[in-house]
């Protein structure tokens, strides 16, 4: 197997090896592929790194295209399930596409955004590229991961409003008491 390709860390390290970002890229492949086959796979890590909870999403490409993403903010599980299960769902739960086929799945290129806790944060202290961010407030959500400014050049205010935009909350609603989280993410894939 290759060792991924594409790497591109938002925090000041790297958190993952290579050979663990090459086993997480694997797992998430054959986490699909055993779907798709109606087999079981291994849900520990033979690394005791992997075990520790993260939060993290799963970005599946098909020629060069999305073709799926999905994740956990929060650490629900251990890094290494919770990339099985966002793989799983990116590639048949995510209801913007039909479920990935058994011919798709060798094609699929993988990213993974292996995601720090979310803590509070002012505004202000937003750094685009380098944080993702959590907007909450009256029952409401949205989250945008650190790469999203960056493709669509936006600033921080633009960054900020487009968070509440995906909360479903007034593009103003970070002024005027949501809660604002920040984290940040080590990502890494084959894209």
């Amino acid at each position: 197997m290759s060792l991924p390709q594409h790497s591109h860390v938002t925090a000041e390290y790297s958190e993952f090896s290579q050979e663990e970002r090459a086993l997480l890229i694997q797992v998430a492949h054959d986490s699909i592929l055993s779907a798709l086959e109606n087999r079981k796979i291994p849900l520990d890590s033979p690394n005791p790194h992997l075990n520790e909870p993260r939060g993290a999403f799963t970005s599946l490409y098909l020629q060069g295209e999305l073709r799926g993403c999905v994740g956990y903010v929060l650490p629900v599980g251990s890094v290494y399930r919770a990339v099985i299960d966002t793989a799983r769902a990116a590639a048949f739960e995510d209801t913007r596409f039909f479920p990935v086929t058994i011919e798709e799945a060798p094609q699929l290129e993988i990213e993974l955004s292996i995601l720090s806790p979310p803590r509070a944060i002012a505004a202000e202290d937003v750094e685009v590229g380098r944080h993702g961010l959590l907007i909450s407030m009256a029952g409401h959500r949205g989250l945008l991961l650190p790469q999203v400014p960056n493709e669509r050049n936006w600033d921080r205010i633009t960054f900020l409003e487009q968070t509440c935009r995906k909360a479903g909350l007034p593009l103003d609603a970070w002024k005027h008491g949501a809660l604002i989280e920040a984290f940040t993410a080590e990502i890494f894939g084959e894209k």
